[in-house]
């Protein structure tokens, strides 16, 4: 049953307006440090008995095994969040400088190093497919223009109003926006090796390569001007500095703690309850959960005009993913020509793509990107030993046929195959921990659609203005942060669906406001 009452902010503390997040996610933690910033006394909830969302972590045996992001780039975006709340970045969280970004490791045996030196990489090009050099450089030219346009001017504000699009379209025309990543790259080099390296970097945000807008080769770019870094301690790390900056605002991190719903009186949203039956009232809610778990089960009960469960089983959504995490015994000093970040490439780009999005069967011989934290952060293994996450893309559950719990066993042993056929001799006789998760772990674990990695797929209709807004469509007072919301997945991008809602949500003032609490 329901009542009126009278509160002065959370829970009645001093006066201040309150504002609930749900999930302690990068976005969710972002948001919360912008809005305890403006003034508001802020309750992060999560389900999770540790900060970080994805990025969050398992520790077994002395091996962490960092689950999400593995990569962090764009480190102003952070700084200007630390910046925001009066605080110093760096004097939290430390990051490195990844030299090389990755190495890419083909099936005919060639190696391919990325990395933010120009000129080294057209002496690798030069070697590789000397007839693509013109071809790569105008890649990076036409880059650079997608990124200060994207990026630097779209990706930062939010796209909520019809007029956002529609100035906006004659840009779109020019650059050719309806040309896939992986077409605008085909039509300047002939190379396939050098058409894989310049159209993978959308995989990382769970698009297809074959079909996501070719506004999307501003990787390339953002790659090269800001560097990829690793964080200390993993991305985990970055994400506890967050809840600690949230909690030295005044501010509350409860963690195991599950939304059952977001309470909405007068289309306005007035708080959550708890599984436990608790009420969470707030002035604003702003939700850090999957958006289709958010619309579909924590606004359950309210009609949408815009968000439907049809629009959203309609709509196409990112891949899913398996990661195998291990732990190797006396290994440090072992396969020395292995360094942090390698992927290694299937002999059929275009095939296994396919298949990955389309519900295709699972590749016998799947390109694997694996991590090796070790070989730079001793912190994620015991002394002498290594840390590895081992990651191929596969079709979410919705598509395909895949159980993972009959096939997941195989599938691993032709992981291991090729690992150790190609990267890693021996392996098999140095793990002695392990973890893995399937699209089913992605489903239970963090309440994904279709246990799906990066929630909305961002095609062309799926991204800007077409995706789900920062400031809800459906009801006043919540606000939507993460990765199926503008501007995206993607470590940087879900931070900056923080930065948006920062900069969107009022200003807090003190006042007596009349909400509805649970009985």
């Amino acid at each position: 049953m329901l009542k009126r009452v009278e509160s002065d902010g959370l829970n009645g503390v001093d006066g201040r307006p309150s504002a609930v997040v749900i999930g302690a996610g990068l976005g969710g933690l972002a948001a919360a440090m912008r809005a305890g910033a403006k003034g508001y006394r802020v309750t992060v909830v999560d389900r999770l008995d540790c900060v970080g969302g994805r990025a969050s972590s398992i520790t077994k045996g002395g091996h962490r095994f960092d689950l999400g992001p593995t990569i962090v780039t764009v480190p102003k975006v952070y700084e200007e969040l630390w910046a925001a709340c009066g605080r110093d970045f760096h004097q939290d969280v430390q990051l490195v400088k990844m030299d090389p970004f990755y190495e890419l490791k083909f099936d005919d045996g060639t190696r391919f190093k990325m990395c933010d030196d120009v000129a080294a990489m057209r002496r690798q090009i030069a070697q590789m497919a000397p007839g693509d050099l013109a071809g790569y450089d105008r890649f990076l030219e036409d880059a650079h223009k997608r990124y200060d346009f994207a990026f630097e001017g779209l990706g930062m504000r939010p796209l909520d109003k019809v007029w956002d699009l529609l100035v906006n379209l004659p840009t779109f025309a020019a650059m050719r926006a309806d040309r896939s990543v992986y077409g605008h790259a085909a039509r300047l080099m002939k190379d396939e090796r050098l058409r894989f390296a310049a159209s993978f970097h959308p995989l990382f945000i769970g698009a297809d390569p074959f079909r996501v807008t070719s506004m999307y080769v501003l990787f390339s770019h953002l790659e090269a001007l800001y560097g990829i870094h690793y964080c200390m301690g993993g991305v985990g790390a970055m994400a506890k500095a967050m809840a600690n900056v949230v909690r030295d605002q005044g501010g509350a991190v409860r963690m195991n703690t599950t939304v059952d719903k977001i309470e909405v009186s007068k289309n306005k949203a007035r708080g959550v309850t708890l599984e436990s039956g608790e009420f969470i009232p707030a002035d604003l809610v702003i939700s850090n959960a999957d958006v289709g778990f958010t619309y579909n089960h924590l606004l359950r009960d309210q009609k949408k005009r815009i968000w439907t469960r049809g629009r959203l089983k309609r709509s196409r959504w990112s891949m899913g993913l398996c990661v195998w995490h291990f732990g190797t015994k006396n290994t440090r000093m072992k396969w020395p020509d292995v360094g942090h970040h390698t992927v290694l490439v299937g002999p059929d780009y275009r095939g296994e793509v396919r298949d990955i999005f389309d519900g295709g069967p699972l590749a016998d011989k799947m390109s694997i990107y694996l991590h090796r934290p070790s070989a730079t952060d001793p912190s994620s293994a015991p002394p002498g030993d290594d840390t590895f996450y081992a990651l191929a893309c596969v079709p979410h559950l919705d598509v395909g046929d895949t159980d993972w719990e009959h096939d997941l066993e195989a599938y691993k042993a032709k992981m291991l195959d090729r690992l150790e056929a190609e990267l890693l001799p021996g392996l098999r006789d140095h793990i002695t921990e392990e973890l893995v998760l399937t699209p089913n772990d992605f489903e239970t674990r963090y309440l994904s659609t279709h246990g799906c990695g990066f929630s909305l797929e961002p095609r062309i209709l799926q991204s800007g203005w077409f995706r789900p807004y920062n400031r809800s469509q459906e009801l006043d007072g919540l606000y939507l942060v993460g990765a199926g919301t503008h501007p995206g997945a993607g470590v940087p991008t879900v931070v900056i669906s923080g930065n948006i809602v920062g900069d969107i949500i009022p200003d807090a003032h003190v006042r007596v406001e009349t909400r509805i609490a649970a009985e």
